[in-house]
């Protein structure tokens, strides 16, 4: 949703990339396009004029002109306060101290509010909750099924004495959830309420009669990212005829330009608490202005990365997939298709490489990458035998013929399978042994063929003379290695700095322990 407005971003840092010193024209016309940037994103004007008055600000002031690299730091300062329009720190719900928490939902038709009630109840039921839903929108067509599906998917039970399609007292209904609540103890109630296609007097006044029959401890307002300004306009009215504790967006893996996201917590002052990226029941979490910002920044969400794969990965699995990488040549294609398929459960490829720093400038890569060749490993790989998986350098010609056959691809297909799974099993082993990184020669922190020389000789730098004096020599090398390498570093400031801890990441995603240096 975000990519037009972080590809915008990028091209703006670029031209502050190096800078040692930034003067009054270069802040002028940074601030000029991310403005230009932020509205062609559809963000809200007043916010858009806070912003940047705000950047502008900031960028005149000591921590810029005595930074070392101005340009960082300017990056720094947008990242701080695209966190603070997201609405600062992350909000999260309020349980009642005594009795079943209530949370009313409400919105405009086709937000996806029913489809998100079950996923807030997975959510919670992977807290730990016992959440029941109910089905209070009793005016649109089969509002009621569909809830009763969704809870049916998600294994939540549904609340529904009526059948709905203009038949029902929505108000009642809500009512008697409470004492049907406490009767089955479930800790958490879920009101789904009806929408309208637009606001109106008769839609405020009933999310009004059930907010008061049911006293909400969170009463959350459902968004559609992708409708642009108008989001702004209908959660302002929805703030001022009904009241609301927070915001949760949907469909924001839409194509739209995602101002909405960017304007309704600094606009109406009630923060984002949950986001929905997807059409799957688990694709649902709680919303954390600093990672976003971080991916509209294109610095990855090592994070949210990070605590995926620790729900999903098999951490015994994984431990002996690992000592058999190390053990030599143990690491058979079996052991290959269970990692993958741990892979897989936490989402397209094309997702979780999204998640990382700088992968902004293959997006276009990323988007046409084709989810089936994994399929068709996995049915190449399934079609060999128990032993041709556990030693694949018996798999001749004749084999792969019939491999080929029984998985529906080409004998060529076969052969770059079995190299390639060759040629990643040695990278793997050499990176964990602290061999470096195959002809990628000085790989920093790998030692990937790094020539040798001289201990306590630094080797000049391209297009630099060193002095014949060895005292001014080393006092060249340690200026040389003091200065920032301004030229030479991310655009986007140092990964570190953004709270990436690169052996967590490297461990949750199971890698070895020595493939941290080389996210970094």
């Amino acid at each position: 949703m975000f990519a037009t407005l972080s590809d915008r971003l990028a091209d703006t840092f670029k031209n502050l990339r190096g800078k040692g010193r930034l003067s009054e024209a270069d802040i002028d016309a940074t601030a000029r396009e991310i403005r230009i940037a932020l509205l062609e994103a559809d963000v809200a004007l007043p916010v858009v004029k806070e912003f940047v008055g705000a950047v502008k600000e900031r960028a005149r002031g000591e921590e810029v002109s005595g930074a070392l690299n101005p340009g960082q730091q300017i990056i720094k300062i947008v990242n701080d306060e695209l966190v603070s329009i997201l609405g600062g720190e992350t909000r999260r719900l309020r349980y009642a101290k005594t009795g079943p928490t209530v949370i009313l939902l409400a919105g405009l038709q086709g937000a996806g509010k029913t489809t998100l009630a079950a996923k807030l109840a997975l959510w919670l039921k992977d807290q730990g909750k016992t959440p029941m839903l109910v089905a209070a929108d009793l005016q649109r067509p089969n509002a009621v099924q569909q809830l009763q599906v969704n809870g049916e998917r998600v294994g939540v039970p549904v609340f529904a004495p009526e059948a709905g399609n203009g038949v029902g007292d929505p108000v009642a209904v809500a009512k008697a959830s409470l004492e049907e609540a406490a009767r089955k103890l479930h800790d958490v109630v879920i009101v789904d309420t009806a929408g309208r296609l637009g606001v109106d007097a008769e839609l405020m006044q009933q999310a009004s009669d059930i907010h008061d029959a049911v006293n909400p401890d969170e009463v959350l307002f459902v968004v559609d990212a992708m409708i642009g300004q108008d989001a702004v306009n209908t959660a302002l009215a929805f703030l001022e005829g009904v009241g609301y504790d927070g915001v949760v967006l949907t469909k924001l893996d839409g194509d739209a330009r995602g101002g909405a996201a960017l304007s309704i917590a600094s606009i109406t002052g009630k923060p984002v608490m949950f986001a929905s990226a997807g059409e799957k029941m688990t694709d649902f979490d709680l919303f954390h202005p600093d990672r976003m910002a971080s991916r509209i920044l294109d610095m990855g969400d090592m994070l949210t990365l990070i605590e995926q794969a620790e729900k999903t990965f098999d951490q015994e699995e994984s431990s002996k997939a690992a000592e058999k990488l190390l053990g030599g040549g143990d690491f058979t294609l079996d052991d290959f298709l269970a990692q993958m398929q741990q892979m897989r459960k936490l989402g397209s490829m094309s997702k979780i490489m999204g998640m990382l720093p700088g992968m902004g400038q293959f997006r276009e890569q990323l988007e046409n990458f084709d989810e089936r060749e994994i399929d068709r490993i996995q049915a190449m790989i399934l079609s060999m035998t128990p032993a041709e998986r556990d030693n694949p350098k018996m798999i001749d010609g004749s084999r792969r013929a019939r491999i080929a056959k029984g998985s529906g691809v080409q004998v060529s297909d076969i052969n770059q399978m079995v190299t390639r799974f060759f040629e990643a099993r040695k990278m793997m082993q050499q990176m964990a042994r602290g061999g470096g990184m195959p002809g990628m020669p000085g790989m920093p922190g790998l030692g990937g063929g790094a020539g040798k020389r001289q201990k306590g000789k630094p080797k000049p730098a391209k297009g630099r003379r060193v002095s014949g004096n060895p005292a001014k020599a080393a006092q060249e090398a340690r200026a040389a290695s003091e200065k920032p390498a301004a030229a030479a570093a991310n655009p986007f400031g140092n990964p570190d700095e953004a709270g990436v801890d690169y052996e967590q990441a490297a461990a949750a995603l199971n890698l070895p322990k020595d493939f941290s240096k080389f996210l970094k």
